[in-house]
């Protein structure tokens, strides 16, 4: 086993433990919206509008976190971030009242989770292997999120029942506070070294946003973030409300969990032979295809199951496509605040995702007209990614990316 062989497999170890823990903590949060919610007797808009505050604030600060982490080291802000994680989630477990709740679960947690989560930490995997294997490293970094998501939603619900929610939110806390330790196997490699003078945030940011292909990116990522952070938030309400068992929404997302390891490998694996955009047009038809299903049959526990097997293999396939197709385009060096700009977008679809399934909830008693236009957001999110092409800038042509 060579040195540096080794030191990307510790790399990516490290890596892939902090997005379990980050993630799969985050993926947990709708669990709490009837516990929380009938607790305070609030309305399901009370709750939904600070995990969509979380996901805003999360997408505001990501290009920022991003751009430090690519200046001053990932360690740094994944440190940072965690520290803010763990704050907010203690601060969530003693929220009584909707302004406690969206400081701790939307801004602390926000923030937390822009230094923890998927810019920073696949900038740090796409510099570190060579460009023939990137996609695929991205796809197993990202396929630990899901396994977080499958190993902790039944340990979350579980702690819900033992401990109630909020020593549950507390014990979460002490379980993400190990992501701060872990930040010490993020070694970072420098960027490729190239003749002439470096190129600065603001060339690098000229040069994205003058670039179609960027902003096609970004509005496609937007429908994957609604329609993630909808079914992740209202699904299980969503169940419960048509008469079927809490477990069984906590099945379905634990399914999502599970099936997105392999889906988000399998992206990333095909991401490395075949055109990327493309293949995130078929995955977004997919999804509409799956939530039309969905819709159409009898619901019972086991078209449940099936559904989160079928958005499992969907889920976050899109992020290793998508950070892998900025790398492709603009290459590595700034690759962290770029994927953060990109990631905003995901992040303004899941704000939207969140708060709107709320609130059409309490105005309409219903969740068929937000079902409706994730579908509808398929389509759009496919034909926005057919067109951009994996070629990169005239600046990287002939260079290493």
């Amino acid at each position: 086993m060579t040195t540096a062989w080794r030191s990307t497999t510790w790399l990516l170890l490290g890596a892939s433990l902090i997005l379990a823990l980050s993630l799969g903590t985050r993926h947990g949060f709708g669990l709490f919206l009837p516990p929380m919610s009938a607790e305070f007797g609030w309305g399901r808009e009370v709750f939904a509008f600070a995990i969509a505050l979380q996901n805003l604030i999360w997408g505001l600060a990501q290009p920022i976190t991003g751009a430090l982490a690519d200046r001053f080291g990932a360690r740094k802000a994944i440190v940072i971030g965690g520290v803010l994680y763990v704050l907010g989630l203690v601060c969530m477990g003693m929220a009584d009242s909707p302004l406690s709740l969206s400081l701790s679960a939307g801004l602390l947690i926000g923030i937390g989770l822009s230094g923890t989560s998927f810019s920073v930490i696949l900038g740090v995997v796409g510099r570190a292997v060579p460009v023939e294997k990137r996609s695929m490293a991205m796809g197993i970094a990202a396929a630990a999120g899901s396994f977080g998501q499958f190993a902790m939603l039944p340990g979350t619900l579980g702690l819900i029942s033992w401990l109630g929610w909020s020593a549950a939110l507390l014990a979460l806390g002490l379980l993400v506070a190990l992501m701060i330790p872990l930040a010490a196997m993020i070694k970072e490699t420098p960027p490729p070294v190239t003749n002439g003078p470096q190129q600065t945030l603001v060339e690098a940011l000229r040069e994205a946003t003058s670039h179609s292909g960027f902003w096609l990116l970004a509005l496609g990522f937007f429908v994957c973030g609604f329609q993630v952070v909808f079914v992740a938030v209202h699904l299980p309400a969503y169940l419960v409300d048509h008469h079927l068992p809490a477990l069984t929404g906590t099945t379905v997302l634990a399914l999502v969990g599970l099936f997105n390891i392999f889906g988000t490998y399998i992206a990333g694996w095909l991401g490395g032979r075949m055109s990327k955009p493309r293949l995130l047009s078929a995955l977004y038809l997919l999804r509409g295809v799956v939530i039309t299903l969905f819709l159409l049959a009898p619901l019972t526990q086991w078209s449940a199951y099936l559904f989160g097997i079928a958005m499992g293999l969907l889920w976050l396939s899109t992020v290793p496509l998508t950070n892998g197709t900025v790398a492709t385009l603009f290459g590595v060096r700034n690759l962290s605040m770029l994927g953060g700009i990109v990631f905003l977008f995901h992040q303004l679809g899941s704000f939207l995702g969140g708060w709107l399934g709320g609130y059409l909830y309490d105005t309409t008693g219903s969740y068929d007209l937000v079902w409706q236009i994730s579908i509808g957001l398929s389509v759009m999110a496919a034909a926005l990614n057919w067109p951009v092409r994996e070629v990169p800038v005239a600046r990287l042509q002939g260079a290493p990316a």
